[in-house]
């Protein structure tokens, strides 16, 4: 394992040149690209015109059918018929002709009626009654050339010759004919049937014959074509009939030809429209591909690279990222290659949650979910396998819902034995987000389906959570990583060196907890890592079991052993509790985080007390040979340890202290700190300084906040004294 960390820290060292940096992304480009390749890669048929497939194909793309189209619209054009309108003011008008033909009738009997009075008045002798001829010239002098031309004189007689009562009896009939049969529509080559129509109407009138002949002659004049071709009309309806036909597409996973049908000339169009038949090669599909992954890529690069994070944990993020990406990435390969014996939904058993749950607990929430996003899109082509196109939607949302699953359910629940559940809880999301895919598409399942879904659904979210505790081990020694779900753990007060303190040292079990709540606190406030700074904390003292009667806290209702001992040899003990400590935890094997805080956390700090006791004895006491070996904190985290470690154990030493007197103290303490030189190996500035000030006098206030005495209370203390 040392070796891997050797290795480890020389890649690492390698990343911080440019060049090696763009390398390692370019391998994962590469491993990306070659993963996907045939996915994308068009698929060619060897498809004869007039041959029988011997496979049901279906389109890959959505594409506009042109030529079809073109058919449907000329069809759409030809469907609409010719515009013919009504025109009814032909009907008024022949009517009104006809009623003026027999108005003129009349008209010239009553002219010659009132010639004839006029005459027997005037001299009888000199009047000369017109004849029939005469009387017709008359009429037709009344009416227009085109009735005269077109309506013979017997029927102009015939009027003349009948009685007043006949001929408005005639007029009447004829009109309500005329009127009967011109309401309908008379195209041109109906006109003839239209005139036998009226003829038949005034056929069994009971007029007389002469005028009954004269009837049916004008009701066959006034008969005309009253529909009329509308070219206007007809253009604009057959354009609109074009205009609404909707353009013919392929639809991508339209079934172009059946299994065992013959290939027309029609479907092996469509195959040549939608790519199968053509034989060169399509590059927009892999150039597709390389951009989508130059996407991926970028994303990975700025998340790394501009970020705020120390050089050595951004090299390390970038290398166990990469390496947890690589696995899944091949692991979804090697399943998908299971889709070339007919399994085309095998996908749903790929373990979504793996490498979102890894990196939750060994990095940071914000990354797992980029990396679900990206593994979803991974996702979406390696399983596109029996579906039309180079995506499968319904697996990248099984894969974002399944990883964002376990993300959540490991946000507050770190603890490495909830990672099982975590994954029962993948399991039941998984199952949830393949029955609403398919209920989405009023998708039917019957039980063979049911029993497929729920376990693979059950797969899934088991392999998630096995694989991830079988990998946690390797990733967190290999990569020395102190994870939370790690720092949880070792803060249950059951793990063995806490029931130690308590047992053997409940002082310093005590100072530890005050200690840790100080730290992180003050850790939070700048944004360091609280969790750290608690757990260390609680191991800090762990050297002082060995002689915990040494130590002030734990000397309850016993005398101090450094009163009978030279200062010497109390230095030699308080010293030796640091170097304790730490073989006491590399005994346990526990994390070098917490090794490191047990070491620096007094750093190179002078122990006073002692010193000056012995320089009373001796003047010529070095002050090397009572300061702690060190080092100095080399982190934010150490440092503040250290502050904190000393401010509680001075405040716990005062009586009933004030608030002034608090923040006195802590800023004394800050200040010798830093003209010590003890905080010039660590990165905490000035303003964080002032902050972690604060913050512990805040705290402290609230621990050490004075209290309502109460008169049995003050009883108490007169009755003491």
């Amino acid at each position: 394992m040392e070796k891997f960390q050797n290795q480890l820290s020389k890649l690492r060292n390698l990343l911080d040149i440019t060049f090696f940096r763009i390398l390692l992304f370019l391998i994962l480009g590469m491993i990306l690209y070659a993963s996907m390749y045939n996915n994308v890669k068009p698929e060619k048929m060897n498809i004869k015109l007039f041959s029988v497939a011997n496979q049901t194909i279906r389109s890959p793309i959505t594409i506009e059918d042109k030529e079809s189209t073109e058919r449907k619209k000329k069809e759409a054009e030809d469907q609409i018929q010719d515009v013919y309108v009504l025109n009814k003011e032909i009907a008024e008008n022949r009517v009104d002709l006809i009623k003026s033909i027999f108005d003129a009738s009349t008209e010239v009997k009553e002219d010659i009626k009132d010639s004839q009075e006029k005459a027997v008045k005037e001299d009888a002798s000199n009047f000369k009654m017109p004849t029939l001829k005469e009387q017709v010239d008359l009429m037709k002098a009344k009416l227009t050339e085109g009735v005269t031309e077109d309506v013979s004189d017997e029927v102009f007689a015939a009027l003349l010759q009948a009685s007043d009562p006949t001929v408005q009896s005639a007029s009447d009939l004829t009109v309500t004919a005329i009127n009967n049969v011109m309401t309908s529509r008379i195209p041109a080559n109906q006109v003839e049937n239209a005139k036998k129509r009226v003829e038949e109407e005034l056929k069994f009138t009971n007029l007389d014959s002469n005028v009954k002949k004269a009837a049916i002659e004008l009701g066959r004049f006034a008969i005309l074509q009253n529909e009329f071709y509308d070219s206007v009309t007809t253009k604009e309806r057959r354009q609109q009939a074009v205009e609404a036909v909707e353009p013919v597409k392929i639809l991508q996973g339209q079934i172009i030809v059946e299994e065992n049908q013959l290939i027309s000339r029609d479907i092996y169009r469509q195959l040549k429209l939608v790519g199968f038949l053509d034989n060169q090669i399509a590059i927009q599909p892999f150039v597709g591909l390389g951009l989508l992954i130059l996407i991926i890529l970028s994303v990975l690069y700025y998340y790394f690279f501009e970020t705020k994070e120390d050089r050595e944990a951004k090299q390390n993020h970038l290398l166990l990222f990469s390496l947890i990406f690589i696995i899944n990435i091949l692991f979804m390969k090697a399943i998908s290659l299971l889709q070339q014996f007919d399994y085309a939904e095998i996908g749903y058993i790929f373990p979504v949650a793996l490498g979102a749950m890894l990196i939750r607990i060994l990095i940071d929430e914000r990354l797992a979910l980029q990396f679900t996003i990206i593994l979803s899109l991974c996702g979406c082509v390696m399983f596109n396998e029996g579906i039309t196109g180079n995506l499968n939607v319904n697996v990248g949302i099984y894969i974002i819902c399944g990883g964002i699953a376990g993300i959540l359910f490991l946000r507050k629940q770190n603890q490495r034995s909830k990672i099982l559940r975590a994954g029962l809880f993948v399991s039941v999301i998984n199952l949830i987000v393949i029955f609403s895919l398919i209920f989405l598409k009023n998708g039917h399942l019957d039980i063979s389906d049911f029993i497929f879904y729920l376990v693979a659904a059950l797969i899934s979210g088991a392999i998630s959570a096995v694989l991830t505790i079988g990998l946690l081990p390797f990733f967190e020694a290999g990569f020395g990583i102190l994870s939370t779900m790690r720092l949880i753990e070792l803060s249950n007060p059951n793990h063995p060196l806490l029931r130690k303190i308590l047992m053997e040292a409940p002082g310093t079990y005590h100072h530890s907890v005050m200690v840790a709540n100080l730290a992180e606190s003050a850790c939070e406030a700048i944004g360091a890592n609280g969790l750290l700074a608690r757990v260390g904390c609680y191991y800090h003292d762990i050297g002082k079991t060995k002689r915990p009667q040494f130590f002030i806290e734990n000397q309850m209702n016993i005398e101090n052993p450094h009163d009978r001992l030279p200062p010497q040899t109390s230095k030699d003990i308080i010293l030796a509790h640091v170097k304790d400590g730490v073989e006491t935890l590399k005994r346990y094997k526990m994390p070098k985080e917490i090794m490191d805080i047990a070491e620096q956390h007094h750093g190179t700090t002078l122990i006073k007390f002692f010193y000056y006791k012995a320089k009373e004895k001796n003047a010529d006491v070095k002050e090397d040979e009572y300061r702690y070996s060190g080092p100095k904190p080399q982190t934010k985290e150490n440092a503040i340890i250290g502050i904190a470690d000393s401010v509680e154990a001075a405040v716990r030493s005062m009586r009933q202290p004030t608030p002034e007197q608090i923040e006195n103290l802590v800023k004394s303490i800050i200040s010798d700190r830093l003209s010590d030189g003890q905080l010039n190996e660590c990165n905490l500035t000035l303003s964080e300084l002032e902050t972690v000030a604060n913050t512990l006098c805040d705290t402290l206030k609230g621990i050490f906040h004075s209290r309502i005495e109460y008169p049995e209370m003050n009883k108490q203390k007169v009755k003491q004294a």
